[in-house]
């Protein structure tokens, strides 16, 4: 059992959401229309954070998609956006900021159920809105990663260990290790950050190096 956090500004939204969670066994701990008033709530009851934060991704307190992500990132959830997934520029803003992906407001309720227990057991979230709006936004960004550094890539987000991928490849382990760090300053660079292993893991998946079957063994 998750942990959810359901921020939208249109109440019959979060109200739908809330009885699907609770008909799933998901704990809905909080239901508003602000990430203000949601970080509020947290300080004032002392409540940990939600496991998976749904978020719309306009709000209609004039906030930005980057503010909300980051906001609700730093303070320890993982966020799910919830949109229509119809602006690919906003969706890759709030993926940039560090959402765990994107489902939209026209999936059936079980695809949006599945993507927060997805993302509540840390696992990447790869769904059609998530690639449509890769597709449809080419600045999404081309890390310009080396065919060296796609088959690090590879190899180190389905799961292997640095040093097998070393030997794998027949480097040495520190030469593995600085294409790791060359690859994390590249997405970086393109304002795409992947810090965790999980990162990269998505990075590798949005860029096609890894496809959606081959992810499973990272997990």
């Amino acid at each position: 059992m998750s942990t959810v956090a359901l921020i939208d500004d249109h109440e019959s939204v979060r109200l739908g959401l809330e009885a699907a969670c609770a008909r799933d066994a998901q704990t809905v701990v909080f239901s508003g229309s602000t990430v203000s008033s949601y970080l509020q709530w947290r300080r004032g009851t002392g409540a940990a954070p939600a496991d998976v934060v749904v978020l719309d991704l306009t709000l209609g307190d004039g906030t930005t998609v980057t503010e909300n992500v980051h906001s609700l990132v730093g303070d320890g959830a993982s966020v799910v956006i919830h949109s229509v997934a119809d602006r690919p520029a906003a969706v890759r803003e709030a993926l940039s900021a560090g959402a765990a992906g994107v489902v939209s407001k026209s999936s059936a309720l079980d695809d949006v159920l599945d993507a927060i227990r997805t993302v509540a057991q840390g696992e990447a979230l790869n769904n059609v809105e998530w690639a449509s709006a890769v597709d449809g936004d080419r600045a999404f960004a081309d890390a310009q990663l080396s065919t060296r550094e796609r088959e690090v890539l590879r190899l180190y987000a389905t799961g292997l260990p640095l040093k097998a991928v070393a030997e794998r490849l027949g480097v040495a382990y520190s030469t593995a290790k600085e294409n790791i760090t060359r690859i994390r300053v590249k997405y970086v660079e393109v304002g795409r950050p992947a810090p965790t292993k999980v990162d990269l893991l998505r990075r590798a998946m949005e860029d096609g190096i890894v496809a959606a079957d081959g992810a499973a063994s990272a997990r």
